[in-house]
């Protein structure tokens, strides 16, 4: 995308940091800002700093931390970055997402290596010079013409703070009229007062401008409307403007909230504040077109499908973040919804697998690490299979459809994965040949993008409309070439191979022919949510979901919208933007 500004003009940086509480949605409003600017012609992109020791999320758990995404070079990071992409469409990368583990790591590498010149290495100026190295190193590439940066946790933490200083001294440096600092705040509503209380947020704000911050715009979520009168006592006791507080209520979804905040034209506050205003598109209705296209067959839906997701880690709403967004965008494609059915794996069994998955039109087996709830995702996907019902398996849900496929099919019931049994007569799954010897955990699994050639006449070479695509990986076991001819006389297809390693990529049963079918049955070692953006939903999710439509129609449980919306708030938001309302 070529940029409106000229090759001279500097990059402009956002800053976005939390109050009051956590969770407000720091990661969506950057997400939803950075898609309005995006509109207007910017190039835009957006970096996340997390104040833990941990260099990356690789290692954390996702009942702690929620999924971790993978971006194209390798990067395990915080799940907004898949907020990021999803909204933008711009992939991310190692420079998008630093913590400070990762920043102290390169303070004392520098310090061990004599770049400080026997200086005492201190937090400043070393760890902040550090800091704003990153904060700088994307608007190096000459890529973007904004940098939006969201600051992890809440104003106060102690871990924060070297970041808050990072920004002052950087605003100084970079010149004020090429940094903005967006303060995401609470205003809580006592029921027992009938009030909207502002003291939480102007204590906040107080503090940021003890660490010598001065907020430009403060985002206010909120359970009721802000009155004119509560806006004008936010912006009196917080030191700006009356049209930088923004109300920030909940939206019936996620990707309703550029059009939410552009009907309070936070793009216009900001881009007015960094001087952007008369060199950029005026019109957004061809900036957002297709996004409001995409909420009206979000929220118009035909008719609902039921979806099994089965994993181990469903009772943390964000450990399969990726995978729900990915079936949400594919459904608006298809003008349906998909209930995700989240199923333990734990708690599958053969007596209850029927029960379990009763009226589930498809069956995705998740991906994850460890031996818990492996019987029940082999289950499942032997529920699948004999049973018709459409299924894809993504990273250790193919590789457990290939366990079940060589014991089931191949008549090999002591197959399995080295993972869990080293000493398996059968080990159809084993570790690769390169993660052999290694015992660190952090980064060093298979990640990353990795090309994969498709077979013709195959239903992945179908689905793609290409002999050869791009995949991002996070794995350490694959398919076992040793057994992986045996398997294939056995009448699995393996559709996607990688040239360089030989490892196989897809695998699936075909429609027809004289060996075992199905309707739809597919696995792949990759992670196609990760690709997943609102601009190009993945095919693969795309195709499974037309999948399991199909099985829904053809078995009559197709049903109505569940709580059908209309696009009354959709109309009322973009107003501005669409010139037909």
């Amino acid at each position: 995308m070529a940029s409106p500004l000229p090759s001279s003009a500097p990059v402009k940086y956002i800053f976005v940091t939390g109050g009051v509480a956590s969770s407000l949605g720091k990661g969506i409003l950057s997400s939803a800002l950075g898609r309005l600017l995006e509109a207007h012609g910017l190039r835009v992109t957006i970096q996340k700093f997390d104040p833990y020791i941990n260099v990356d999320a690789g290692t954390m758990n996702p009942y702690e931390h929620g999924e971790v995404y993978v971006t194209d070079d390798g990067a395990e990071t915080d799940l907004d970055l898949g907020h990021y992409e999803r909204f933008l469409g711009v992939p991310m990368s190692q420079a998008n997402n630093v913590t400070t583990g990762r920043v102290y790591s390169g303070v004392i590498a520098k310090e061990r290596a004599g770049a400080y010149l026997g200086k005492t290495v201190q937090v400043v100026p070393h760890v902040i010079d550090e800091i704003k190295g990153w904060m700088r190193r994307l608007a190096e590439t000459g890529d973007y013409d904004v940098i939006i940066t969201e600051i992890g946790g809440t104003a106060g933490d102690i871990e924060s703070l070297p970041y808050l200083e990072a920004i002052r001294q950087h605003s100084l440096e970079a010149g004020r009229a090429n940094t903005c600092l967006i303060h995401l705040t609470l205003i809580p509503y006592l029921a027992a007062a009938g009030e909207l209380k502002t003291k939480p947020t102007q204590h906040s704000v107080k503090m940021l401008q003890s660490y010598g911050l001065q907020p430009d715009v403060l985002v206010c979520r909120a359970e009721h409307p802000l009155p004119p009168d509560v806006r004008r006592k936010i912006a009196l006791f917080c030191n700006v403007e009356p049209e930088a507080v923004i109300e920030a209520r909940d939206a019936e979804s996620i990707y309703e909230v550029p059009l939410l905040l552009r009907e309070q034209s936070l793009d216009e506050v900001v881009m007015e504040r960094l001087r952007l205003e008369d060199q950029v598109m005026d019109d957004l209705a061809e900036g957002l077109d297709d996004w409001v296209e995409f909420l009206r067959r979000q929220k118009n839906p035909e008719g609902q499908v039921k979806i099994a997701l089965v994993g181990k880690y469903v009772a943390h709403q964000d450990a399969y973040k990726s995978i729900s967004e990915s079936f949400l965008l594919a459904a608006a494609a298809h003008r349906v919804q998909v209930e995700v059915v989240l199923v333990l794996s734990d708690e599958v069994t053969s007596d209850n697998v029927a029960e379990q998955l009763d009226g589930c039109s498809g069956i995705l087996v998740a991906p994850g690490f460890g031996d818990r709830g492996i019987a029940g995702k082999i289950q499942a996907v032997r529920y699948a299979r004999e049973n018709g019902i459409p299924f894809l398996g993504i990273c250790l849900g193919m590789q457990v459809a290939v366990i079940e496929y060589a014991r089931h099919v191949c008549g090999w019931p002591d197959a399995h994965s080295t993972e869990f049994d080293a000493d398996s007569p059968h080990p159809v799954i084993a570790l690769m040949e390169e993660q052999k010897g290694i015992t660190d955990k952090g980064g060093t699994m298979r990640l990353g993008q990795y090309e994969c050639r498709l077979t013709e006449g195959t239903r992945a070479r179908a689905i793609y409309g290409e002999d050869t695509v791009w995949e991002r990986h996070r794995h350490r076991y694959e398919v076992n070439n040793a057994l992986r001819y045996k398997l294939r006389e056995g009448g699995l297809v393996f559709s996607g191979l990688n040239p360089d390693q030989d490892l196989v990529e897809i695998i699936e049963l075909p429609e027809s022919g004289d060996g075992p079918t199905h309707p739809w049955f597919m696995g792949v070692q990759f992670h196609p949510e990760y690709k997943s953006t609102v601009q190009r939903p993945h095919p693969l999710f795309v195709a499974f979901v037309e999948a399991a439509l199909a099985q829904a129609r053809a078995e009559g449980s197709l049903t109505a919208p569940k709580e059908p919306t209309r696009m009354r708030r959709v109309r009322r938001a973009s107003a501005r933007v669409l010139a037909d309302g």
